[in-house]
């Protein structure tokens, strides 16, 4: 939609439902990729612990950015994005998904303008930024070490989650060299085909008739290349992408985790030190006494409550994905097999077709 540096892509998204808090059971709206980001942001900032779905990366080179690859390529990890929603126990009961997948597109502005995470409010951010700063300063000059969870289940899930990241990472750069190869071989054949027949038709007689075939099975199996080549990009190497980007939600939300456990410790600390303080009041204001008391145990009790929540949630969402990932990658993997043994049966009979005749033209 738009024309120039004004163009972007919009799309479509229908939803169908029995379930009455919709507004019907069938929707269609239209939406944009900030649209996309609005709801993953949303949901990130309120379901602490659970592994939001990965979104498709922003930036894209400009020359590609409405390749009709490039389009099909956002449009199936959106969808993806989308469905995992949806699907999942806690997150498809967001009021902000019903509002996603059913505001007019006014609405959806709207909605996005109200907008009050962290980095919409300037003042929050300066803070977050002081915070920031001081925190690494007091670290910098040795005056305070960051404090980290160091259970052994955690430090197996922090081993876990980054031995996995680097292996998919691998097998996704694999899986991008083997697409070039194929388009590559493909084109290197479509080449040699043409290259074959033109020889054909300056020998003449028999000779051009068996280089004209050879040069056909080239350009035919050129083309089975290239479809493949296709089929391993978005049936293999996008599955193995995505959950690369999946590994970073649960990067992300480790952070939470991390941040929910300082806060308990910081809190807990903090009830420690300022009970010492607080007995000499104990005598002095009993009723001031007893109001600090109960207000350091509160935040402490709910800094622990968050921190506990978080880790359950956490272990929850761990046996979900790795489930997911096993039929997932596992159906990604049966695909690229099921796909390269049809590859070679057809190179095989294409150039089993024309042996007899080259064989002929050799002996004869």
């Amino acid at each position: 939609m738009g024309t120039g540096v004004q163009a972007y892509i919009s799309y479509r998204v229908i939803t169908k439902t029995n379930l009455p808090d919709f507004e019907g059971q069938e929707k269609i709206v239209i939406r944009r990729y900030s649209d996309f980001e609005w709801l993953h942001d949303r949901l990130a900032e309120k379901y602490k612990g659970i592994f939001i779905p990965p979104l498709p990366e922003k930036n894209a080179v400009e020359k590609f950015r409405f390749s009709k690859e490039f389009i099909e390529l956002r449009r199936q990890a959106l969808d993806l994005f989308v469905n995992r929603i949806a699907s999942h126990p806690e997150l498809k009961q967001s009021g902000d998904l019903k509002i996603f997948l059913q505001a007019d597109e006014e609405k959806m502005d709207r909605e996005r303008s109200y907008e009050t995470g962290i980095f919409k409010k300037p003042s929050d951010f300066l803070q977050m930024f002081k915070d920031v700063q001081s925190k690494v300063s007091d670290v910098v000059l040795g005056k305070e070490k960051p404090v980290e969870e160091s259970s052994p289940e955690y430090e197996k899930l922090k081993n876990y989650i980054f031995e996995l990241e680097n292996h998919l990472a691998e097998a996704q750069k694999q899986a991008f060299r083997l697409v070039k190869r194929h388009r590559e071989l493909g084109q290197s054949l479509a080449d040699f085909g043409k290259a074959i027949k033109l020889l054909g038709a300056c020998e003449g007689d028999s000779l051009e008739k068996v280089f004209s075939e050879v040069g056909s099975k080239s350009e035919m199996l050129s083309v089975k290349l290239q479809r493949e080549a296709d089929n391993l990009l978005f049936n293999f190497e996008e599955p193995l992408k995505d959950y690369v980007r999946a590994v970073q939600s649960i990067k992300a939300t480790m952070v939470d985790r991390a941040n929910a456990f300082r806060q308990h410790h910081d809190l807990f600390q903090q009830k420690e030190y300022k009970g010492v303080n607080l007995e000499k009041l104990k005598f002095v204001n009993p009723d001031k006494f007893s109001e600090l008391e109960a207000e350091l145990t509160a935040d402490s009790e709910e800094a622990t409550k968050r921190f506990e929540h978080i880790v359950a949630v956490m272990n929850e969402e761990l046996a979900r994905f790795q489930e997911q990932k096993t039929a997932d990658i596992g159906f990604a993997f049966h695909e690229f097999a099921k796909g390269q043994a049809k590859l070679a049966k057809d190179i095989a009979d294409a150039w089993r077709g024309v042996l007899p005749k080259l064989e002929a033209c050799s002996t004869s």
